[in-house]
């Protein structure tokens, strides 16, 4: 990871949502919602540009809502 502010900027709001996703999830016992939120707390420390980590975040993000709409 680079130490640049808008790479430590995107990872911190992606961190801070998937921190909100994964109490959630642990609150109300749902899977999903944890998985989401501990892979989107871990995964910026690996990903350099700010467009990455939104993009992998927005690929994440669907899949999350697509795993809900099909019923997990």
């Amino acid at each position: 990871m680079t130490f640049d502010g808008n790479s430590l900027l995107a990872g911190f709001a992606v961190s801070t949502v998937g921190l909100g996703f994964f109490m959630y999830g642990k609150k109300q016992g749902r899977p999903p919602q944890i998985l989401f939120g501990l892979i989107s707390m871990v995964y910026p420390y690996f990903v350099g540009s700010p467009g990455w980590v939104f993009g992998i975040f927005a690929v994440l993000f669907g899949a999350l809502w697509l795993s809900l709409r099909l019923g997990w």
